[in-house]
């Protein structure tokens, strides 16, 4: 699999959240219903409008595997010195990435980088995920929909 490793420091996330099953894939149809009602609602376009060199994220944490649950946040790298009261913020601790390229239409596309990540990556490189959040970045403005569509995955590793 194609990948980079980046250095990044900590930064916040600031945007809007759901919390959500892991069970039988309930996330991955969860988390596609929260794009498409925040794509509706105007909430992706006023966070593109402010989003930063990563442009509009996807921030899964608060991972609980006895419960099989995670938060999804859709936002962006806080450029706020106040929020919105209905807005969430949340801290990204600073961490050595793996970058893995996305290349297709949303939402098929993430998930299936997602799970060769897992099931083919991890087991051949030695590295191991180093806990903490993980990332979908979306750093086009084009039509999400298009199989030319590119996105990322961000995940902590070490080695």
């Amino acid at each position: 699999m194609d990948y980079r490793i980046v250095e990044k420091e900590a930064f916040a996330v600031v945007g809007k959240s759901i919390r959500t099953s892991t069970v039988e894939g309930e996330n991955n149809r969860n988390i596609a219903a929260f794009w498409m009602e925040s794509n509706q609602n105007g909430l992706a376009e006023e966070l593109a409008q402010v989003s930063g060199e990563l442009g509009l994220l996807g921030v899964c944490l608060d991972f609980n595997n006895e419960q099989e649950q995670l938060t999804y946040v859709i936002g962006v790298e806080s450029p706020f010195n106040s929020i919105p009261e209905d807005w969430d913020e949340v801290q990204i601790p600073s961490a050595t990435w793996a970058v893995f390229p996305v290349h297709g239409a949303m939402p098929d596309a993430m998930p299936d980088v997602w799970q060769r990540i897992f099931s083919e990556w991890f087991p051949s490189t030695g590295y191991q995920h180093s806990g903490g959040p993980e990332m979908e970045v979306y750093l086009s403005d084009e039509d999400p929909y298009s199989e030319n569509y590119y996105s990322e995955i961000w995940i902590p590793v070490k080695k």
